[in-house]
């Protein structure tokens, strides 16, 4: 399985600073490869009760583990400008060279809102996000940079802490239009699970963008996030995803709600029969390694689960026993 990564997505809205660095180490030693960490203010549900700084915890999971990492992801263009942005993924890399990348996404009010301005639709979080990325890049020459855009100024400056290269740096997206420009501006894709259809859509998108700039889709690294549900029965597996995850039974587009008590709320709604085709519940090990070699088949060479329940250390036994060294490649 030598060009397949998995690697775990810790779940910084549901787990401590400390447990979070505690089970990637493990995680390490039962054969994961890397780290995805969450970029929350506020976890979705009260129920997770965590919501940790992304940027102190990486640093903290790179000296405990060995491994590639990375925000999965931040949003360098409502709570944090992407001056700081770039100086913090300058510095972790400064730090732990060859090891770190950047992951950014156009946002969500759940993290965002909080500074308190005015929250616009998602076209215009793209753009955003995209002249982020350019003040960014800017930013990793190491040369004196200004800036005035539709959304940001940038009075002369430059970082001043920087690695010898700089992180490379991966976008998420969903959608055609996104996608494809993922393609074409940024080092590499970050998408969560869905459908084999609509990845087989996203990666084409993002294959034609690549093409575009001169670059081979096939050789650059495409991360998806995957969310499950596995105990040792299907009742807890089932029982965990309601009460630690409801989110993932919501159908419609989470980036506009803005508390996790609305989304509390929302969670009384979620039926077993939502999670379907959007996370596989499953006592059975086997169960979960069909599903993941189907995204590795489908072309994604670094994938990072998320196991929603509490029961993370008898979870990361089980997979680095049963399901990854039956992963191909």
């Amino acid at each position: 399985m030598s060009d397949v990564q998995i690697g775990i997505a810790a779940a910084l809205e549901q787990f401590s600073p400390r447990e979070s660095i505690e089970l990637a180490a493990l995680a390490e030693q039962h054969g994961f490869s890397g780290q995805m960490a969450a970029d929350h203010f506020q976890p979705w549900v009260p129920q997770q009760g965590q919501a940790s700084f992304v940027w102190s915890v990486l640093a903290s999971l790179a000296e405990n583990t060995t491994g590639d990492l990375g925000p999965g992801v931040t949003c360098p263009s409502f709570r944090l400008h992407p001056a700081m942005v770039a100086q913090a993924a300058a510095t972790l890399e400064a730090t732990y060279p060859g090891r770190t990348w950047l992951g950014i996404g156009s946002g969500e009010a759940l993290n965002e809102h909080i500074i308190g301005g005015y929250w616009p639709e998602a076209p215009e979080r793209v753009r955003r996000m995209f002249e982020a990325l350019e003040i960014i890049r800017k930013l990793f020459t190491g040369k004196d940079v200004k800036h005035s855009g539709e959304f940001f100024k940038l009075h002369t400056t430059r970082l001043w802490t920087l690695p010898d290269t700089p992180p490379p740096v991966y976008i998420a997206s969903a959608g055609p239009y996104t996608s494809r420009k993922t393609g074409e501006l940024a080092d590499g894709l970050i998408t969560p699970g869905a459908s084999i259809d609509k990845l087989a859509g996203i990666l084409d998108n993002f294959g034609q963008g690549a093409r575009k700039a001169g670059k081979d889709p096939d050789t650059m690294p495409k991360l998806l996030q995957v969310h499950l549900s596995w105990a040792p029965t299907d009742e807890e597996a089932l029982a965990n995803a309601m009460d630690q995850w409801p989110n993932g039974g919501m159908k419609f587009p989470k980036a506009d709600v803005r508390s996790p008590f609305d989304f509390a709320q929302m969670a009384k709604l979620v039926r077993e029969e939502d999670f379907e085709g959007r996370m596989v519940i499953s006592s059975d090990p086997d169960v979960h390694r069909a599903s993941l070699q189907k995204y590795v088949d489908a072309g994604f060479n670094r994938i990072y689960v998320h196991n929603v329940g509490r029961n993370q250390k008898e979870w990361i036994e089980v997979f680095g026993r049963e399901v990854l060294p039956k992963l191909k490649g």
